[in-house]
C-alpha cells in the first residue's frame, strides 16, 4: 500500500473565490508543490499519475460530519471534467456531474452542524479513455441512515427530497401524488 499525498482542509462555511474555471485552469498541467496546496493540485496529480503511469488513482475525501467532504469531492470531480473535456463527450462530463444533485436531494439532509450533511456514503468510480477525457461514472452508495425518514432528532430534518416533493406538491404532474404541504421541519402528508 502506497499512501501519497495528503491534504488537509478546513470547511470556511461560506463560498469563497477558489474554485471557479480560472483557478482549475491555473493548477492544470502544474507540478505538486508549484501552487499552494489545494484540492484542485490533489486532483492534477493523481491525473498527471493516471496519465503517466497508466494505473488506477484513488482520490479519499475523509473528515468528520461537516468538514467539507461532500463540496470537495464535487469540485474534485469539476475538475476532472474541466481538464479532460472534448467537444465529443462534454455531455458525458455534464451528466456525471449532474448526478451530483440528485443523490444530494436523495441521501443529503439538515443536521444540527450542517445544512446540506450527507446521511450515506457514496464511492464514485470516473472512467477515462485512452485520451484520458472521461467516458462515463459509476457510483455506488452504502450506509444511508434508514432511521431519519422516521425521526430527526430536533431542528434537523429529513431528506431534502421529501420537501421537495412537497414543494412541488400543487404542479401538475404532481398532483395525481396527493401530495401535502410540509410546515417548517414537519412533513405533514407524505
Amino acid at each position: 500500500l502506497v499512501v501519497g499525498i495528503i491534504l488537509v482542509a478546513i470547511n470556511p462555511y461560506k463560498q469563497l473565490p477558489l474554485y471557479g474555471d480560472a483557478i482549475i485552469h491555473a493548477y492544470s498541467g502544474q507540478n505538486m508543490g508549484d501552487m499552494d496546496p489545494h484540492i484542485f493540485a490533489v486532483a492534477e496529480e493523481a491525473y498527471k499519475q493516471m496519465a503517466r503511469n497508466n494505473k488506477n488513482q484513488s482520490i479519499i475525501v475523509s473528515g468528520e460530519s461537516g468538514a467539507g467532504k461532500t463540496v470537495s469531492a464535487r469540485y474534485t470531480m469539476r475538475y476532472f471534467a474541466t481538464v479532460s473535456k472534448s467537444s465529443s463527450n462534454a455531455h458525458v462530463e455534464d451528466k456525471v456531474l449532474a448526478s451530483n444533485p440528485i443523490t444530494e436531494a436523495v441521501g443529503n439532509a439538515k443536521t444540527m452542524r450542517n445544512d446540506n450533511s450527507s446521511r450515506f456514503g457514496k464511492y464514485t468510480e470516473i472512467s477515462f479513455d485512452q485520451s484520458y477525457q472521461i467516458i462515463g461514472a459509476n457510483m455506488r452508495t452504502y450506509l444511508l441512515e434508514k432511521s431519519r425518514v422516521v425521526f430527526q432528532s430536533e431542528n434537523e430534518r429529513n431528506y431534502h427530497i421529501f420537501y421537495q416533493l412537497c414543494a412541488s406538491a400543487m404542479k401538475p404532474e404532481f398532483k395525481n401524488l396527493k401530495l401535502g404541504r410540509s410546515q417548517g421541519n414537519n412533513l405533514l402528508f407524505i
